[in-house]
């Protein structure tokens, strides 16, 4: 019998490894942290066997640690990924994002007549879903879904 062959992802020495993404969302959340515009060592994997999502991304970043408004855009995108920081390759610290009970001026209103579009102000959500991601407008009441959504 031959032996199934076993592909690996090198170690990262510093860094944050975001696990569980879903596949589909993968460049969505390339796009929303700005990883296409920085220099550090980035590795990411995609369509990866999950059993809980069935099919997973995951991405390995070099010397980068996230601050709450990167682990919130983070959760928006993909409310169940998980990050490891990594510390002369350990991990150190595990955790799960958190989709948090209101979000502010991370997102922006999908509807047109919102004050939040043509005026100077932050826009404000309570999140109704945070399984599937959904967001109910401060202002107008408008509900913006996971496919519609748009990170500022």
């Amino acid at each position: 019998m031959k032996e199934p062959k076993q592909l690996n992802v090198s170690a990262i020495e510093n860094g944050t490894v975001i696990d569980h993404i879903p596949a589909s969302n993968l460049f969505k959340v390339i796009q929303i942290l700005g990883l296409d515009s920085i220099n550090n060592m980035i590795t990411f994997g995609t369509n990866l066997e999950s059993k809980k999502l069935g099919k997973k991304a995951i991405i390995k970043l070099a010397g980068i640690y996230f601050e709450d408004d990167d682990i919130n855009r983070i959760a928006l995108v993909a409310p169940e990924a998980k990050l490891n920081i990594i510390k002369d390759y350990e991990v150190i610290e595990k955790s799960v994002v958190v989709v948090p009970d209101e979000i502010r001026g991370i997102a922006r209103c999908v509807n047109p007549k919102c004050i939040t579009n043509f005026e100077s102000v932050e826009t404000k959500f309570r999140v109704m879903n945070k399984k599937s991601v959904s967001l109910k407008c401060h202002y107008c009441e408008k509900i913006t879904d996971q496919d519609h959504l748009q990170i500022v």
